[in-house]
C-alpha cells in the first residue's frame, strides 16, 4: 500500500501474536525518516513484525548473536548486473525491516515509554539504516540520532535518548 502522494509503498507482514501497528502509522513513521534523511524518490520497503523465535533465529543467522533483538534491517542489494534505479515507474526498493514485537513491548515498559513511541523510534531507526546511516563511529551515531530525534519530535514523540539517560 502507498501513502497519499504515492511516494512510499510499505508491505506490512504480521507474524507476531502481539498487537502491531497498522499500515497508516507505519507509513507516517517511515515517511518521517525519509524527510530527515532527506530522501525524495518514490520508494518501497517491507516491515515484518515477528515473535521471539524468528527474531532470535534471524539475529543468529545474520549477526551471529543468539538472542532476539528489537529491530533488524536488511538493505536491498540489486543482483549483479541489474540497475535497480533503471526500472521506470517502479519505486526504489529500500529493503526489509524485521521488528520483534515482544522485545519492543518489554523495552517500552522498561524504559517507561509507550509502545507506539518506541515502535516509531525503531521504524525510523531502521529506515535510516536502509538508507545507509549507521552508528559505527561517534560522529555517525550523533548524525543518525539527531535525525531520529527530529523525526520523532515532528511526530510528537519525546527524545528517546534523553529518556534512556535520565
Amino acid at each position: 500500500m502507498s501513502d497519499a502522494l504515492g511516494l512510499m509503498t510499505i508491505y506490512r507482514q504480521k507474524a507476531s501474536v502481539e498487537r502491531c501497528p497498522g499500515h497508516a502509522r507505519l507509513v507516517t513513521w517511515a515517511d518521517s525518516a525519509l524527510k530527515v534523511a532527506p530522501y525524495v524518490s518514490a520508494c518501497a520497503l517491507t516491515i515484518r513484525f515477528v515473535d521471539l523465535d524468528e527474531a532470535q533465529e534471524l539475529n543468529f543467522h545474520y549477526r551471529h548473536k543468539n538472542y532476539a533483538t528489537n529491530v533488524l534491517s536488511f538493505p536491498y542489494e540489486a543482483p549483479s548486473g541489474i540497475d535497480a534505479h533503471a526500472l521506470k515507474d517502479e519505486p526504489d526498493y529500500l529493503g526489509d525491516l524485521v521488528i520483534c514485537q515482544p522485545v519492543v513491548i518489554a523495552e517500552a515498559r522498561a524504559q517507561q515509554k509507550t509502545v507506539p513511541a518506541h515502535t516509531a523510534h525503531l521504524v525510523i531507526h531502521g529506515v535510516l539504516h536502509l538508507l545507509g546511516f549507521d552508528h559505527e563511529t561517534l560522529a555517525d551515531a550523533e548524525a543518525m540520532e539527531s535525525r531520529e530525534i527530529i523525526a520523532l519530535h515532528q511526530l510528537g514523540f519525546a527524545n528517546p535518548y534523553l529518556e534512556l539517560n535520565e
